[in-house]
C-alpha cells in the first residue's frame, strides 16, 4: 500500500507548495512538509529511504546552511543532490525538501535545526551525521549549551550514522569519544590563532573533570587545540585537517586539506577563517560519503555563497554585501573578517527580535563590535530593536552623530545606498528575519532570484 500511495501523496503536497508560492501567501518551503508530517509522518521516512545513497544531515549553531551548500557543491560533481538551500531546517522544511521531484538525485544533504535534530534523525535514519559546532545561541529557545548537547547525545546514541564532528569543539569531541564510525576534523595552523579567548566564549571547562582548558591554539570562540592539565582530556587525533591557510580579506582564502592519505589544495571564494571551518566540515562530510580529493577541491572551488551568507547583490550602480549575524560567535567572526581587509566606512546593521531571531537580543553586548565601530563614518541602525543596536555602538565608541536609526528595513537599505559612492559596496549585517526581508526587497527589484526558482 505504501508504494502505491506515496507518489500520489508527494504530488499532492508539492502542488500545495506551488499554490502557496503562486498566491504570494508564503510557506512554500515549509507548508507541504508540515501538512505531510501531520497527515502521514511515515511518508517522510519512506521518502528518505528511497534515496539509494542515503541522507546526510548537517547541524551546527553557526554555518550549517553554508556547510550543507558546500557539501552539495562537492557531491554534485558525481550526481545531483537533494537539498534544502533556503534554510528551512525544521521538520516541516526537511519534509518539504524530500517532497521535491527526485530527478535522478540519489542522495540528500539536509541542514537541520539544532533542536529538531533528534526528531529528524530518528525519522530519516541518516547515513552521515555532521555536527559542526556548538555555541550559545537563542537562549530563550534552546536554553544553555548543555541542553542542546544532551539532545544531540541522545540522537547520536540512537543512530548508526557515520558521525562527522568538529574535534576543535570540546563538547563535540566528547560526543564522539569512543565511537568507532567517526570522522574528526579540525584546523592545524597556529599562525591564525587568536591571542586570547574572546569575551563571548562558551565551552572552556573540561567535560570530564570541570577544570579550565588550556589551549595550544584558539581559532574561533572556544574552538582550537585544547587540553585539560588536570585529567589529560585533549583534542583527539584529527582525520581531516586544514593547514597552510592564507586569508585574503574579503576575496576568500586558500588552504590545504589533508584527508588521511590524500590532500586537496582549496581556493575558496568566500572569506574568513569561519568559512575555512565550514569548508573543512563539508570536505569531511563528502569524504565520509566517498568523494575524492579532486572532487572536494573542485566543489569547494566552484562554491560562491549560500543563501544570505556573504552574498553580493547587485543594484543599479552599487553592490550590497550581505553577511548574516545571529549570535556572538558568528558576529565576532564576521567583524574579524571585515576588519582584516578593507573595513567598511558605511554599514547598515539590522537587529530584529522575531521568533526566528530569538526574542532576547542581549547577545549584542557579547559581540566585539569595537574594531568595526572604530572604522565607521556612518552606521544605519535598523530593525525592530534598532535603538538597542544604536546604543551598543555608542558604547563601542562610535559618536552618536554618526548613528542613524531607520526602523524600516527598505528605507534603511536605501539610506545606506545613498551614503555609498556610485560603483561602491554597502556592507549590510542583518539578523535572520531581516536578511529574509532584505532578500525579498532585492528579489522584487530584480537583483536576484528567490532560492526556490533555481529548482523549478
Amino acid at each position: 500500500m505504501r508504494s502505491l500511495l506515496l507518489p500520489a501523496e508527494a504530488a499532492a503536497f508539492r502542488l500545495l507548495g506551488s499554490i502557496s508560492r503562486a498566491t504570494g501567501r508564503g510557506g512554500g518551503t515549509t507548508l507541504p512538509g508540515k501538512a505531510l508530517w501531520r497527515v502521514d509522518p511515515g511518508a517522510v521516512t519512506a521518502l528518505a529511504a528511497r534515496l539509494p545513497d542515503g541522507v546526510a544531515l548537517v547541524s551546527a549553531t553557526n554555518g550549517k546552511t553554508t556547510t550543507a551548500a558546500m557539501a552539495t557543491s562537492i557531491l554534485e560533481r558525481r550526481a545531483p543532490v537533494l537539498a534544502n538551500p533556503g534554510g528551512a531546517n525544521l521538520v516541516s522544511g526537511v519534509a518539504s525538501a524530500l517532497l521535491a521531484p527526485r530527478r535522478s538525485r540519489r542522495r540528500a544533504v539536509l541542514e537541520v535545526d539544532e533542536a529538531a535534530l533528534p526528531t529528524v534523525a530518528s525519522a530519516l535514519a541518516p547515513h552521515v551525521l555532521l555536527l559542526g559546532n556548538l555555541f550559545r545561541d537563542q537562549l530563550d529557545r534552546y536554553g544553555e549549551l548543555e541542553h542542546v548537547a544532551n539532545r544531540w547525545e541522545v540522537a547520536i546514541r540512537a543512530s548508526h550514522a557515520v558521525l562527522v564532528v568538529n574535534a576543535d569543539d570540546p563538547r563535540l569531541a566528547a560526543l564522539a569519544r569512543g565511537r568507532a564510525n567517526a570522522v574528526l576534523f579540525g584546523i592545524d595552523d597556529p599562525r591564525h590563532a587568536l591571542p586570547d579567548l574572546q569575551h563571548a566564549v562558551d565551552s572552556v571547562y573540561c567535560t570530564t573533570c570541570g577544570s579550565a582548558y588550556r589551549y595550544a591554539a584558539i581559532y574561533s570562540g572556544h574552538l582550537g587545540d585544547f587540553r585539560c592539565a588536570t585529567c589529560g582530556e585533549h583534542r583527539p587525533r584529527l582525520d581531516v585537517v586544514a593547514s597552510e591557510i592564507a586569508l585574503h580579506g574579503l576575496n576568500g582564502s586558500t588552504f590545504t586539506i589533508d584527508l588521511g592519505g590524500a590532500s586537496a589544495h582549496v581556493d575558496l571564494a568566500v572569506p574568513g577563517l569561519y568559512n575555512v571551518y565550514n569548508a573543512l566540515a563539508a570536505a569531511a562530510l563528502a569524504h565520509a560519503c566517498g568523494a575524492s580529493a579532486a572532487d572536494i577541491a573542485a566543489g569547494l572551488g566552484a562554491f560562491s555563497a549560500a543563501w544570505g551568507r556573504f552574498e553580493r547583490i547587485p543594484t543599479s550602480d552599487r553592490t550590497v554585501l550581505l553577511l548574516l549575524i545571529k549570535n556572538p560567535a558568528g558576529a565576532n567572526e564576521v567583524v574579524r573578517t571585515l576588519v582584516s581587509g578593507e573595513a567598511p566606512t558605511t554599514a547598515v546593521i539590522a537587529l530584529n527580535d522575531e521568533i526566528a531571531d530569538g526574542r532576547d537580543v542581549s547577545w549584542i553586548w557579547d559581540v566585539d563590535f569595537e574594531p568595526l565601530a572604530h572604522g565607521l563614518e556612518r552606521l544605519v541602525a535598523t530593525g525592530s530593536r534598532a535603538e538597542e543596536l544604536a546604543l551598543r555602538f555608542a558604547y563601542a565608541g562610535l559618536h552618536r552623530d554618526r548613528i542613524e536609526v531607520v526602523h524600516d528595513l527598505e528605507r534603511a537599505l536605501d539610506r545606506g545606498l545613498a551614503l555609498t559612492p556610485a560603483g561602491g559596496e554597502l556592507t549590510v549585517l542583518p539578523t535572520y528575519t531581516a536578511m529574509v526581508e532584505l532578500r525579498g526587497v532585492a528579489a522584487a527589484r530584480g537583483g536576484l532570484r528567490d532560492y526556490w526558482e533555481a529548482d523549478e
